[in-house]
């Protein structure tokens, strides 16, 4: 109570200033028109430009869930369009198999654990076996290459990251088709190397890099980055540096991809090695 006495003391002409001030606002907003009509847009406009903020912070603090439906979305999609988007040149099919249009299938996890300092990267999802998870299938960011699937329990997967030195990958230009091997040095997170790149070929600053879909994991054509820098080597090949286009600091959500062929190919191709 003393505190409050003494800051009624201390401020007494500011506040008996402030309370005129108002007294005569309001008596001139009601004593005249034109006055009352500017006051009345004056508080609307305040009251606007509040609700604007209010409404900026609740869609920023919900970005995450938005995000979380996006890639959920974005998943379904994928689905839909491998069912139904792929025609095949056949007349004889299974009439069990009920989705022989579908060469992969596409899910949503989200990232729980991240490194990106080491020399061998990986990152944790959410999901695992109960959840349709197994090793060997792709993960992808935003159609961009993320890494692969090397462990899996009932609830969690294990990822190894393009950020990892024994990860390897069948990368391609997408302008001429040439394609060789991307793998990382260690040195920067935003970069990979493309090698086996004969020095024959015609490519620039700037051309894209994505999938062959030679692996048996990554569907042909999810993007990989862009050229960044690229030098003679020793021998008959270039030395292509790409900037991944898959942000690793910033990996929250992602897709995993799933080929329902890989099997039959993998144990068709073992017969002739």
């Amino acid at each position: 109570m003393r505190n409050l006495l003494n800051f009624l003391a201390k401020y007494n002409h500011l506040i008996i200033f402030l309370i005129l001030e108002g007294i005569a606002l309001y008596l001139i907003s009601t004593g005249n028109n034109y006055q009352n009509i500017r006051v009345v847009k004056g508080i609307r406009g305040i009251t606007r430009g509040i609700e604007s903020r209010i409404s900026k912070a609740r869609t920023y603090f919900h970005l995450r869930d938005i995000s979380q439906f996006l890639t959920r979305e974005n998943a379904s999609l994928r689905n839909t369009i491998e069912r139904s988007g792929k025609e095949e040149d056949r007349l004889i099919f299974s009439v069990t198999d009920t989705v022989y249009k579908q060469q992969y299938t596409y899910s949503s996890a989200e990232v729980v654990n991240n490194s990106v300092n080491r020399q061998k990267n990986f990152f944790t999802l959410d999901k695992g076996r109960m959840q349709g998870l197994s090793t060997d299938m792709a993960v992808i960011s935003n159609n961009s290459v993320a890494g692969t699937i090397v462990g899996c329990s009932e609830n969690y997967s294990v990822v190894m990251s393009v950020l990892n030195l024994d990860f390897r990958l069948s990368a391609r230009f997408k302008s001429n088709g040439y394609f060789g091997s991307l793998s990382w040095d260690g040195r920067d997170c935003r970069h990979a190397i493309l090698s086996e790149i004969p020095q024959h070929v015609t490519f620039g600053i700037g051309d894209t890099i994505e999938t062959t879909g030679f692996s048996a994991l990554f569907p042909e054509g999810i993007l990989v980055g862009t050229v960044s820098n690229f030098e003679k080597t020793g021998g008959d090949f270039y030395r292509i540096e790409v900037a991944l286009i898959t942000d690793f600091r910033n990996l929250h959500f992602v897709s995993v991809v799933g080929n329902m062929r890989k099997k039959e190919q993998l144990e068709l191709e073992k017969q002739f090695q």
